[in-house]
Parts: structure tokens; C-alpha cells; sequence
């Protein structure tokens, strides 16, 4: 099982791709400024409707954060795979490519895919709190596009630590959800912001810093992964907060604040393009 190199291009590649689309938000910020000063003036000329269900769904999505707003996406698409599931023909199509397990023969792309997949609406439920209540402040943290690439990757690397760990102890079957990749966030949260104050939803009254919680959690799997628990899939999870908190002290110097060349070959791409016009500058 060579998975190594699948793995880290994977990464390279979300990361590549997250600087360009970047690129291509800042420059489409200005045309977007003149497009919404149109739409406002339209909106002001226009009759208005009472119960207009359109309007309320606008404004319900304008009030929610950019974080929010990133992550109504992905939860979207968990929802999706969750209704695939209760699909009788697509059992088996959701079983080989929706469920992570080194002993299958589909390996490379349930590494991503499975990071979609919840069979359970409770493990859904809980796994998309989590993430939509962190979305904010992660999303603030590293702006939506590195988020993106930061999700995507911690949930194929997560899956990786999940085949080494099976194959390594010889306990093989299948996995799936989102916690790889959602340890890697609040991984990433509570190391940027160790003293924030957190609390669990049912026991708002007791309170412990991001970085207690974050030690708790790394030494529950850490024991789980040790003592062979298999609730969970502790690998994974371990995996994905290592990955959230390497990539906070060492990825983000190594990688995203070395996106300046590929940015720059796009950038020149782009106005080598049709329609380019100019210089291609912005």
C-alpha cells in the first residue's frame, strides 16, 4: 500500500489550488463592489413583495459569518451523502467509495470522500456543530480559501493515519466522518488561541481554556489508539489534531506564506489569457 505520495500531492494540491482561487476573489472584488452597488439601486426601484421568500433567504445568508457562510457547503454535502445512504441501490457504491478501510480495493478516494460521510444522523449532527460553531473563528483566522485547503487535506491525511494504524495492528473494516478533518480545525483554533474559553454545549456553566481542551483530547486518543478502543476512530482523530497543530506552528510558514510564485504564474497565465487586456495588472 503505497499512499504516501497520493497523499501528500493531494495536499500540495489543495493548497495550490486555495492561493489561486484567493488570487481570483481579490480580483474580482472590485467588479463585485460595482455589482452590488447595482443591485441595491434595483432593489430600491423595484416593487417590493410581502413574503418575498427570496429576500428572507437573503438575509438570513447575509447575516451569517464568512465562516458560516464557508461552511453551509460542506454541510450541504455531508447531507447529501447522508440521504445517498438511505439509497437501497447505492449501498454498495457508498460502501466501496463513502467508507475508508486499507484492506478495500478503492483506497485512494475514499480518503476524501469518506470525509462526506455520516451513516448515523446523530454522528452527522454532532460533527457539523462542531464544525459550524468553530467556523467563525477559523475562517477569520486564516480567510476561507486556506480553511478550504486546511479541511480538505486534514481529512485525507486523517484517513492515511486511519490505514497505518489498521494495517499496523491488523484491524481492519471501515470508516467515515467528518472528525478527522474536524479535529484538525479545532486543533488549529485552540493552538492559535490557547486561553479562548470554551464549553460543552449541555454544561454551559463549567468553562476550560481551548488549550486544556485540546490537551484532553490529543490524551483521550492518544489512550484509545494505545488501548485498541474502537468506538472511535482514534487514528484518524489523532491524526487530523496534528496536522491542525503542526500546520499552525510550522505549515503556515512553509507552505501558505510560500504561495508567492505560484500566485505570480498564475497571475501571468491569466494575462497572457483572452480578454486579458492591458497589462493583465490589478
Amino acid at each position: 500500500m503505497s499512499l504516501v505520495k497520493p497523499d501528500t500531492q493531494f495536499t500540495g494540491c489543495s493548497f495550490g489550488g486555495a492561493a489561486i482561487w484567493q488570487y481570483e476573489s481579490l480580483k474580482s472584488r472590485v467588479q463585485s463592489y460595482f455589482d452590488d452597488v447595482k443591485a441595491d439601486w434595483l432593489e430600491k426601484i423595484r416593487p417590493q413583495k410581502q413574503g418575498d421568500l427570496r429576500k428572507q433567504v437573503n438575509q438570513w445568508w447575509n447575516s451569517l459569518s464568512d465562516g458560516q457562510k464557508t461552511v453551509t457547503g460542506i454541510i450541504a454535502a455531508n447531507a447529501l451523502v447522508f440521504c445517498c445512504w438511505r439509497v437501497p441501490s447505492l449501498q454498495r457504491s457508498m460502501l466501496k467509495y463513502f467508507t475508508s478501510d486499507p484492506s478495500s480495493k478503492a483506497l485512494c478516494w475514499p480518503m476524501l470522500l469518506s470525509t462526506f460521510s455520516h451513516y448515523s444522523l446523530f454522528h452527522m449532527g454532532a460533527n457539523m456543530y462542531v464544525l459550524w460553531s468553530f467556523s467563525s473563528s477559523i475562517v477569520n483566522m486564516m480567510g476561507k480559501e486556506q480553511f478550504m485547503a486546511l479541511y480538505l487535506s486534514a481529512g485525507v491525511i486523517s484517513t492515511f493515519v486511519s490505514y497505518v494504524s489498521k494495517t499496523a495492528m491488523g484491524r481492519f473494516g471501515p470508516s467515515l466522518g467528518a472528525s478527522g478533518a474536524i479535529m484538525a480545525v479545532l486543533a488549529a483554533v485552540c493552538t492559535k488561541m490557547p486561553e479562548a474559553k470554551l464549553a460543552i454545549i449541555f454544561l454551559p456553566m463549567y468553562t476550560f481554556t481551548a488549550g486544556n481542551a485540546l490537551k484532553a483530547i490529543v490524551a483521550l486518543d492518544t489512550a484509545g489508539l494505545i488501548l485498541g478502543w474502537r468506538f472511535f476512530d482514534h487514528a484518524a482523530h489523532l491524526g487530523g489534531a496534528l496536522f491542525g497543530i503542526w500546520y499552525i506552528i510550522y505549515g503556515h510558514e512553509l507552505i501558505w506564506k510560500n504561495r508567492e510564485p505560484l500566485v505570480k504564474m498564475w497571475h501571468d497565465f491569466r494575462s497572457r489569457g483572452p480578454g486579458a487586456g492591458g497589462n493583465g495588472s490589478i
